[in-house]
């Protein structure tokens, strides 16, 4: 079975940090390229950050350059998304999502995601 967990949300004020985890299990974890979406109240959701696990490239919307760090250890499965200097438009529940990067493959996978709030 297919997971991808995420944990770490949470109630913060402005200017602080947060660290999300992102635990998959039931796929080939090096195969993937893993990313965090977010989606705020009555937005799209939107691309924020992603790394894949066969070269370590990573993304970052312009948005959330400078303050967040994503990160991949291979060795636990899980994906790890470092939010500094959080703002209060950073507010939205993030989610988790796997994409395969195995070109005769099209799977992706979607966490169940996990709610940071950030006040002023």
């Amino acid at each position: 079975e297919v997971q991808l967990v995420e944990s770490g949300g949470g109630l913060v004020q402005a200017g602080e940090s947060l660290r999300l985890s992102c635990a998959a299990s039931g796929f080939t974890f090096d195969e993937y390229a893993i990313g965090w979406f977010r989606q705020a109240p009555g937005k799209e959701r939107e691309g924020v950050s992603c790394i894949s696990n066969i070269d370590d490239d990573t993304y970052y919307a312009d948005s959330v350059k400078g303050r967040f760090t994503i990160s991949s250890d291979k060795a636990k499965n899980t994906v790890y998304l470092q939010m500094n200097s959080l703002k209060p438009e950073d507010t939205a529940v993030y989610y988790c999502h796997a994409d395969s990067l195995v070109i005769t493959q099209h799977f992706q996978y979607w966490g169940q995601g996990t709610l940071v709030t950030v006040s002023e």
